[in-house]
């Protein structure tokens, strides 16, 4: 259950009264995210989706992700679109955590997603990449290529009791990654979390993103590279083909990939693999049981990192 601040109907009623959204009708907890508390809110006016933001999130980076909403939701892609106060802002605070109230977006998200819904993702994450030229505020990669290593230091002695390839796999997928990186490649804002959580749909088509919370400004590619790994998969670990090739060539047909983006996209996407085990793995072993943090399993970004290292071409994503 993703609520780890809990909140009363008294401290609720206060925090609505600095919004025009209405008389509290009812609430309930969310059980979705791992990063933050939130709520489902019933007023008069409507439904929103209220979040109070806890300790993991850096309360400085929160006018770049609510601001990016703003500006993306302008610019017609579908995406939470964060409420004003009665005094302008859009920032607010809850039982001692900043807050903020968004509408709520339709849709459900998937388990199973189809090539159709793959193709999907890719046409909506290009038009975003472009609609997200000309957002003023920028934010770097809290957790870039330079963050890996010393985030593999830290739970490395723990890595053999999760498997014991591990540690000789991730020291040289690692050498390899900081003499191979790609430098220069097209940049801008990116979701750079864009999983089949982050995503709903209505029937087959994409209704809209959430969850910005890891959006930052870096390649659009590795963007890219983060949903082959997201959603080109099977539950067995299998990289679906099909779904990669109806995805690129979705977001090929509204931004098309640059030659060096195409050529960089088996690094990058090792890259993206190796970022998630690192996560997961960090808390996985670090992480105090009892605490505000959802553990995820390592091995499942261990099986990506497997496929991406013996890819040779972006040819065999289907491109």
């Amino acid at each position: 259950m993703a609520v780890y601040t809990d909140i009363n109907e008294g401290d609720l009623g206060a925090f609505l009264a600095h919004y025009d959204v209405g008389e509290l009708q009812s609430y309930r907890g969310i059980a979705e995210g791992v990063e933050n508390s939130n709520f489902l809110v019933h007023t008069t006016a409507g439904q929103f989706i209220l979040t109070l933001y806890e300790k993991r999130v850096n309360r400085d980076d929160l006018p770049f992700f609510l601001g990016l909403m703003q500006h993306l939701a302008t610019r017609g892609i579908s995406c939470p679109l964060p409420v004003e106060r009665r005094d302008g802002a859009i920032l607010g605070e809850l039982c001692g955590r900043p807050a903020a109230m968004v509408t709520f977006l339709e849709g459900i998200w998937l388990r199973r997603p189809q090539p159709v819904h793959c193709a999907e993702v890719g046409r909506g994450l290009a038009e975003m990449h472009l609609a997200g030229e000309g957002f003023a505020l920028t934010r770097g990669n809290s957790l870039t290529l330079a963050d890996w290593r010393p985030l593999w230091t830290k739970a490395k002695d723990h890595a053999d009791a999760i498997d014991p390839d591990l540690v000789g796999e991730t020291e040289t997928l690692l050498d390899r990654l900081e003499a191979e990186w790609p430098r220069n490649l097209p940049q801008g804002v990116i979701h750079a979390d864009l999983f089949p959580d982050n995503v709903f749909f209505l029937g087959d088509a994409l209704s809209g993103f959430i969850d910005f919370y890891f959006a930052c400004n870096d390649a659009f590619a590795y963007d890219v590279a983060v949903c082959l790994n997201a959603w080109c998969f099977e539950r067995d670990h299998a990289f679906n083909l099909t779904k990669a090739r109806a995805m690129l060539k979705a977001y090929n047909a509204v931004r098309p990939l640059a030659p060096a983006e195409a050529e960089a996209l088996p690094i990058l996407s090792a890259g993206a693999a190796l970022r998630f085990m690192l996560t997961r793995l960090y808390d996985w072993v670090m992480t105090p049981e009892g605490s505000l943090v959802v553990k995820k399993d390592p091995l499942e970004y261990l099986a990506k990192m497997r496929f991406h290292m013996g890819v040779k071409s972006a040819r065999e994503y289907g491109l």
